[in-house]
C-alpha cells in the first residue's frame, strides 16, 4: 500500500468509505476491511456510524499505529464550542483517544473561520488529533485556510473521479503540497457501465471501476475512499494497485467528459 505524507501523518493512498453505512452492516463491512488489509478508515459525525465503526475497530484489535482512522465536524457545529462537543463524542464513539485526522465537513457561510481553526489547531496541539484538514473546500476558501489563517490543512477531501475535472483545485494543492482525497472515485457506480473504461479494464484483466480507481491512485498527492460494503468490493479494490496503466490509457481517461458529477454542493449551506 502506498502512503501520502501530509502535515506530520502517513495515510494510505487507498481507504475505506463508509456514507451510508449504518449499524451491524457497518461494523461488518469495517471488520471485513481491517481484515483484509486495509488499515484507512474513513467516517463523519454526520454518518451516524462512528460507533459502529468504533466497534469494528474494537474487535479488529489492531495495534492503533497502524491504523489512519479520520472523521468530521458538520456545518451546523463549527463554533468552538460546538466543535469541541462534536470532537468529545466522535471519539466516545470510535472508541478511540485521538483521530488520525479531523476535518471540516462541509463550510458554512455563518462560520468564523478564524475560530474554527483555531479550535481545531488546539485539538491538534493537545494531541488528539494528529493533524487537521477540510472537505468540499473551493479554492477561495482554500485560500481563506492556507494563506490567511494559515491553518495546517493537511488534505482537501472533494469529489473526484474519472468523469469530473477538478484541474483547479488540484493545481492550487500540489505546489502546496497538499492531498486531494477523493470521495465519490467510481462515480456512485457509473463507472462500471462506461464503455471506454470497460475497454481499458479488458486490455488488463480488470474491471471498469478498477480501471478509474488506479487512474486516481497513480496521481501523485491524491488518496481515495470508494465505499465498499462487500468483502468481493473491498477486494476488488485493493486489487486494483496491481494495475498498470499505460500512456494510451491515460490518453483515453482524458478524453472522458468530466462534468458528471453526483453530489450537489448546492445543499450545503455555504458552497461559493
Amino acid at each position: 500500500m502506498d502512503y501520502l505524507k501530509t502535515q506530520g501523518i502517513s495515510m494510505p493512498k487507498l481507504g475505506l468509505g463508509t456514507f451510508r453505512m449504518q449499524g451491524d452492516a457497518c461494523r461488518a463491512a469495517v471488520e471485513s476491511a481491517l481484515a483484509i488489509g486495509y488499515r484507512h478508515i474513513d467516517t463523519a459525525e454526520m454518518y451516524a456510524n462512528e460507533e459502529a465503526i468504533g466497534a469494528a475497530l474494537a474487535a479488529a484489535r489492531l495495534p492503533r499505529a497502524e491504523l489512519h482512522v479520520t472523521t468530521k465536524v458538520w456545518h451546523e457545529n463549527l463554533n468552538p464550542d460546538a466543535i469541541r462537543r462534536a470532537f468529545d463524542a466522535s471519539l466516545t464513539k470510535l472508541r478511540l483517544d485521538h483521530v488520525d485526522l479531523y476535518l471540516v465537513h462541509w463550510p458554512s457561510k455563518s462560520a468564523n473561520w478564524g475560530a474554527v481553526f483555531e479550535t481545531l489547531m488546539k485539538l491538534k496541539e493537545e494531541g488528539r488529533t494528529r493533524a487537521i484538514g477540510v472537505a468540499n473546500f473551493t479554492t477561495a476558501l482554500l485560500k481563506t485556510a492556507v494563506e490567511d489563517i494559515k491553518a495546517p490543512i493537511a488534505c482537501n477531501q472533494i469529489e473526484y473521479h474519472a468523469m469530473l475535472d477538478q484541474s483547479k483545485v488540484l493545481a492550487y494543492l500540489k505546489p502546496k503540497s497538499i492531498p486531494l482525497v477523493a470521495y465519490c472515485p467510481l462515480a456512485q457506480g457509473r463507472i462500471a457501465s462506461d464503455p471506454v473504461l470497460a475497454e481499458i479494464g479488458d486490455k488488463h484483466n480488470a474491471t471498469a471501476a478498477q480501471v478509474a480507481l488506479k487512474w486516481l491512485l497513480d496521481q501523485d498527492g491524491v488518496a481515495a475512499i470508494p465505499k465498499a460494503s462487500r468483502r468481493e468490493s473491498q477486494q476488488a479494490n485493493l486489487d486494483a494497485l496491481k494495475i498498470t496503466l499505460d500512456e494510451a490509457d491515460r490518453k483515453k481517461i482524458a478524453a472522458l467528459p468530466k462534468d458528471r458529477r453526483c453530489v450537489n454542493p448546492g445543499f450545503a449551506p455555504a458552497w461559493d
